[in-house]
């Protein structure tokens, strides 16, 4: 695939709605930092939601600091991730701030946080003194291990999910050492994404019943539950899967990645008799999809070795187009193994618009960020704005929400509990 300039879709940076989103009139605060519970309000913001990033007067969410830091100082990850909040500065270790948070959930739908289990209630602002204040309350809580079991105290972090989750174990070459699988954060986007469906749930029971609720999400539980027969596979037969490398051979062959005469990388998965025969087709040796060589299953199994370094050759001789062009001519489920640079001139990213440009109203910079997803019909997520400055909405929120005059503001600042 060539390089080249994206043609990526540009937003303006207050651009509006065209239709009411589905979680319009639902208000969510984000206490918490990083990635796992700010991910889930991000989702929930996109798609309509009135999210109030609440951050410490010093410093904010450390997540301002996480990567490559843009014009404003504010990091890119900042930027993206944060996209469509509003940024209130608020102490919630002094009482005064404690009492605005206690006023501001009272017409809260969603709080997303993820302090250690035990911290809220430390200071007066757990499950059972929020729940007092606001029944209606949907309260995300993001921990490594959960809110009880006997590691419930432990600090968790992504890169340890992964480990305990069970996918760090499998990353990796055979009889090497484990790799991280992909992302630091991937445990992290995870929790989100589940978190995200534990609010809505929640939120439609409280349509039914009038009645809030908890979600209690744990990083280790996300990586766990996408480890898809591992758990069945040991409870019957005892099986431990180890690590495979780039192929997975124990089902299927040929099924990994494999190099190509350029220097790149394609991945190929026959999963089935019928998808070898396009292969070897493609390879211009239909014979190898005889019965009487590798046809079936259960024979490309027996000689995974034999059949995987005909198919590692047959790459190794051509460049990545000329394999890729071969396997689509065919049918073959094959793709490249990309690079972000290989992305931003990928024509599917484009014609789905998956790259979306928007305009940071402090600097003039253009920021390219992934577009919102799950792709909606008729009322798709939208970016509103990057992620915001330390405190930009703080005025605005004390005075809309809670009807603080300038001075009392001014007041809460000398204090520094904004």
């Amino acid at each position: 695939m060539s390089t080249g300039t994206p043609m990526h879709e540009t937003t303006p940076t207050a651009e509006p709605a065209p239709k009411l989103l589905p979680l319009a009139g639902i208000r969510v605060m984000d206490i918490a930092t990083i990635i796992a519970a700010p991910f889930t309000a991000t989702l929930l913001g996109e798609f309509g939601a009135d999210v109030l990033k609440v951050e410490h007067p010093l410093g904010g969410d450390g997540l301002r600091k996480f990567g490559t830091p843009s014009q404003r100082a504010d990091t890119y990850t900042w930027l993206s991730e944060a996209r469509n909040k509003r940024s209130l500065t608020l102490d919630l270790r002094q009482p005064e701030g404690v009492a605005i948070f206690r006023t501001l959930i009272a017409e809260t739908d969603v709080l997303c946080e993820n302090f250690r289990t035990g911290t809220l209630e430390k200071w007066g602002l757990g499950w059972e003194q929020l729940r007092q204040i606001n029944p209606r309350l949907v309260m995300l809580r993001v921990t490594g291990y959960g809110q009880n079991g006997p590691y419930a105290d432990r600090p968790g972090f992504a890169r340890v999910a992964h480990a305990v989750g069970g996918i760090a174990y499998l990353a990796g070459m055979p009889k090497g050492t484990p790799v991280t699988p992909g992302s630091t954060t991937l445990g992290d986007y995870m929790t989100g994404l589940y978190g995200a469906i534990g609010v809505l749930l929640a939120l439609r029971h409280r349509d039914l019943t009038g009645e809030g609720q908890y979600v209690d999400a744990a990083l280790y539980e996300s990586v766990f539950r996408c480890t898809d027969e591992l758990a069945p596979a040991y409870g019957m037969y005892g099986i431990v899967r180890e690590r495979q490398g780039s192929s997975h051979n124990d089902y299927a062959v040929p099924h990994g990645h494999f190099a190509t005469r350029d220097g790149k990388w394609v991945a190929v998965s026959c999963a089935t008799d019928k998808l070898f025969a396009r292969l070897a087709a493609a390879m211009g040796r239909p014979e190898l999809a005889s019965h009487s060589i590798y046809g079936e299953q259960k024979i490309r199994l027996e000689h995974k070795h034999d059949v995987n370094e005909i198919v590692r050759d047959w790459c190794g001789a051509l460049t990545r187009e000329e394999v890729l062009t071969r396997c689509y001519a065919h049918d073959v489920p094959a793709g490249p193994l990309n690079n972000i640079n290989d992305i931003f001139a990928d024509r599917q990213f484009h014609a789905r618009r998956n790259l979306v440009a928007v305009d940071e109203t402090e600097t003039g910079e253009t920021v390219i960020v992934p577009a919102p997803v799950p792709r909606m019909s008729e009322t798709p997520g939208t970016i509103r704005s990057l992620g915001p400055r330390l405190g930009q909405h703080t005025d605005d929120v004390l005075q809309e929400l809670l009807g603080l005059s300038d001075a009392e503001i001014a007041e809460l600042r000398r204090k520094r509990v904004v």
